[in-house]
């Protein structure tokens, strides 16, 4: 058939189904109604999806410091403790409007990896698995973007945001299910492009395209094929206009003022656009006010908390209630931590040096039961009373309000199978 042929026949194919639309106005009006019902079960769809947000405090936050005080000790610091809105749960008084949101949240106060070593206990927190020289572990936000992967139609934002760093690896998983690295505030590297980049792009694919598919076809191995998933997955968010998400900037003006213009403020409320947008996994990077500007804080603790921590109460309170005011915290749990915490003993520089004996985890949302103190440290928080967990708990925990099966093995790239989540169990007061 001629090329005009090809058109003729479109064109009254077209036609012809336009025709059968017109024939009646009440269909035009079904149709209408239809398509209307789509799109908000779709929006629907992504405000309800099941979501986590890790506040990552880099270099260990003191926990004993915020979460669990020790006031009736010589190790207990300068900071008294306050009531909160959960009964019997007391946290810092430098955080003030986190204290109102505690309903929703529960301390685990009983954590216990024995990982003092900033790399090592990294790689636990985030995977479930202690460091092994023979397989490289994927982070948990890479386990929920492979699991989660087939069920997030209609959304072209990736499954696993980072911003500032990336504190693991997707391992076996492969690079696909690596995060997409952003700022802050949201910004893309080399999203914006000049006019004339822009108008040369679709040859340009078209030539990656072949050149990629020629290369997969020689037999080099998976990371090709990876290559060619990650480079889709990036031109789908490059045309999409769901990319609006990471534009913090586009946020109405209150509610950046609520939850404060700081790298923590901005990252924060980066997190929540995105989870409502329908991205499951989001680990914003939270600064902190040691000279590293991390939580590494050996020497000059308390002042630096004094600076430290109200930036952050502002931020993550204002995150906690603006979750939940948008019906969106029953759906995404969140949770703040640390390779590990701090030692319980103050040293000669007033400061306080690495401790993985026992520390805490503050955690909530998803579904999860709020309001507690899960396990406990003795009277001078040097050791665990009674049950200590493991980040393997933790991320069980999550895998279960998400989903995402227990039982489910993924298997590492020389053969082995390896449990989800380290084969760790849900911490029973959480889930019920």
């Amino acid at each position: 058939m001629s090329t005009s042929g090809i058109s003729m026949t479109r064109r009254l194919t077209r036609r012809h189904c336009l025709a059968h639309l017109a024939a009646s106005g009440a269909s035009a009006l079904s149709l209408f109604q239809f398509v209307s019902h789509l799109q908000v079960n779709a929006e629907t769809a992504r405000k309800k999806h099941r979501a986590c947000i890790l506040v990552w405090m880099p270099a260990g936050a003191p926990t004993i410091d915020m979460w669990d005080l020790k006031p009736m000790s010589n190790n207990g610091g300068e900071f008294k403790p306050i009531g909160t809105a959960a009964p019997g749960v007391e946290i810092c008084e430098l955080l003030p409007q986190t204290a109102l949101q505690m309903k929703h949240l529960s301390i685990i106060r009983s954590m216990s990896t024995r990982e003092a070593d900033h790399g090592r206990g990294i790689y636990y927190m985030h995977s479930g698995f202690v460091p092994n020289p023979t397989i490289v572990h994927p982070t948990f936000g890479s386990v929920v973007s492979y699991e989660l992967r087939s069920k997030r139609t209609g959304v072209d934002l990736p499954g696993f945001v980072c911003t500032n760093a990336f504190w693991g690896s997707s391992g076996y998983l492969g690079m696909s299910h690596a995060p997409l690295m952003v700022n802050a505030s949201g910004q893309i590297p080399h999203l914006e492009l000049s006019p004339e980049d822009r108008a040369q792009m679709p040859e340009r694919l078209e030539l990656l395209k072949a050149v990629e598919s020629r290369f997969i076809k020689s037999g080099r191995g998976e990371m090709a094929q990876s290559h060619l998933d990650v480079s889709q997955q990036a031109q789908a968010l490059f045309s999409s206009k769901q990319v609006e998400a990471f534009r913090v900037e586009k946020e109405a003006a209150a509610i950046q003022d609520r939850y404060g213009r700081t790298e923590t403020g901005r990252g924060l409320l980066l997190a929540r656009r995105l989870v409502e947008a329908g991205v499951p996994f989001v680990e914003i990077s939270c600064p902190g006010p040691g000279i590293g500007n991390d939580w590494d804080l050996h020497g000059a603790a308390f002042p630096a908390l004094r600076n430290g921590l109200p930036p952050f109460d502002q931020a993550f309170s204002a995150l906690i209630d603006d979750l939940s005011r948008r019906s969106l915290l029953d759906h995404t749990v969140v949770l703040v931590m640390s390779e590990f915490g701090r030692s319980p003993t103050i040293n000669v520089a007033a400061g306080r040096h690495h401790w993985a004996n026992g520390w805490s985890v503050l955690m909530g949302g998803g579904g999860l039961r709020g309001g507690q103190a899960i396990g406990a440290t003795d009277k001078d928080g040097l050791s665990v009373v009674d049950k200590g967990y493991q980040p393997g708990d933790v991320w069980a925990t999550v895998a279960q309000s998400m989903g995402i099966p227990l039982d489910i093995t993924h298997k590492s790239k020389n053969g082995r199978l390896m449990k989800i989540a380290g084969g760790g169990t849900p911490i029973r007061e959480l889930t019920g």
